[in-house]
C-alpha cells in the first residue's frame, strides 16, 4: 500500500496489464469515501509492492495519475487529522482524570489538616492551623509516641499537599496541549475543570454556550428547575477575573460574554486546533464595555436577574 511504507514502485512488462490487488488501499473504495481512505491509509498495509497510479487508473478509482496523488493526499492528510484527534482525545482524557486527582489530593490534605490542628491543639495551646502547621509539625523530630503519629499525620498531609502541586502542574502543562486556546483564555486549570465537568474538550465543544455558563452550578440550576431559586448566572466561570472583577450586579453579562468566547474556543481546539488570539481580543473589548456601565462604581453592588444563563448557543 502507498501509505508512506513503501517507497518503489513495479514497472509491469510491456504489453501486460498491470492487475487489481485486494491489498491496494483503494480497492473497492467509493473515490468519494474520503473517511474509507483515511482509515485505509492509515491501518492498511500491502505484502507487495505495486505500480499502484497505474492499478487506479485501469480499475477506474481514478482518471490519470494526477487525481490518482490527488486523492491519495487527500486521504493521508484526512488519516493524520484523525490520528492527532484520537491522541488529543485520550490526552485529554488523562487531563480530566488529573484535574479530579488534583482536587482530590488537595480537598483531603486540608481535612486533614484540620484533623491535625485539632489533634495538636490538644497538645499544644499555641498550635497553629492548616497546611502551614502542618509542616510545621512535619519537619520536627518527637520522642513521644503520640507526638509521633500526630507527625506523622502531619507528613501525610504534606505529601498530598506536594502532590497536589505537582498534579497542578501537571495540568497547567497538559491543558495548553490539549485546549490552547481554550487555556489561553480562561487559564489551563479553569480550562481542565471545564473539560473534566464536560466530561471531555469533544462534549465541552458540543454544548451551548448557556451550558458552559453553569457548569459547576448544577445544584443551583435543579433549584431552580424545581422552582425552589433564582436561574444561576455562572458556575465555575466566576473564578474567572472577568466574572470575578465585575460590579455584581452586571456579573451575568460578563459571564454570559464569557461563556461565549470559552465555547467558541473550545470548539476551535477540538475542530481544527488553530490559534486564535483575536477571541481573547474580543473577549476584552466585551468585558471593557461591560464593566464600564458602572462608572467606577464598585462590585458589591445589589444584584439583580440580569444575565440569566441561556441554553440557546453562543454570544
Amino acid at each position: 500500500m502507498e501509505n508512506g511504507h513503501q517507497s518503489r514502485t513495479f514497472t509491469p512488462v510491456a504489453g501486460e496489464s498491470t492487475p487489481m490487488t485486494d491489498d491496494a488501499w483503494f480497492a473497492g473504495l467509493d473515490p468519494g469515501d474520503s473517511d474509507g481512505g483515511a482509515r485505509r491509509v492509515r491501518d492498511g498495509a500491502a505484502d507487495q509492492p505495486a505500480d499502484w497510479p497505474a492499478v487506479a487508473v485501469e480499475s477506474g478509482f481514478a482518471a490519470d495519475t494526477e487525481e490518482y496523488y490527488d486523492r491519495l493526499h487527500g486521504a493521508t492528510v484526512d488519516a493524520a487529522r484523525a490520528a492527532a484527534a484520537d491522541e488529543a482525545g485520550a490526552l485529554d482524557q488523562q487531563l480530566v482524570h488529573a484535574v479530579r486527582a488534583m482536587d482530590d489530593a488537595r480537598r483531603q490534605a486540608n481535612e486533614l489538616a484540620e484533623r491535625v490542628a485539632e489533634w495538636g491543639g490538644s497538645l499544644d495551646a499555641d498550635a497553629g492551623t492548616g497546611i502551614a502547621y502542618a509542616r510545621e509539625l512535619a519537619a520536627t523530630d518527637p520522642e513521644a509516641a503520640v507526638d509521633r503519629r500526630l507527625v506523622g499525620l502531619a507528613r501525610r498531609v504534606t505529601a498530598l499537599d506536594d502532590e497536589a502541586d505537582e498534579l497542578q502542574g501537571f495540568v497547567s502543562r497538559t491543558a495548553s496541549d490539549v485546549a490552547p486556546n481554550l487555556s489561553a483564555m480562561a487559564g489551563p486549570v479553569l480550562a481542565a475543570r471545564l473539560i473534566a465537568l464536560a466530561g471531555g474538550l469533544g462534549d465541552l465543544a458540543k454544548m451551548p454556550s448557556g451550558t458552559v455558563q453553569v457548569l459547576g452550578a448544577e445544584d443551583a440550576l435543579f433549584a431552580h428547575l424545581r422552582g425552589n431559586a433564582p436561574s444561576p448566572k455562572h458556575g465555575i466561570i466566576f473564578t474567572h477575573e472577568a466574572v470575578r472583577g465585575t460590579r455584581r450586579e452586571d456579573r451575568g453579562s460578563a459571564a454570559r460574554a464569557l461563556a461565549g468566547k470559552l465555547t467558541i474556543a473550545a470548539r476551535v481546539d477540538h475542530y481544527s486546533g488553530d490559534l486564535r488570539p483575536d477571541l481573547q481580543t474580543e473577549l476584552d473589548e466585551r468585558i471593557a464595555t461591560i464593566q464600564a456601565r458602572g462608572d467606577g462604581e464598585g462590585a458589591d453592588e445589589p444584584t439583580d436577574t440580569d444575565g440569566k444563563a441561556e441554553g440557546d448557543g453562543d454570544e
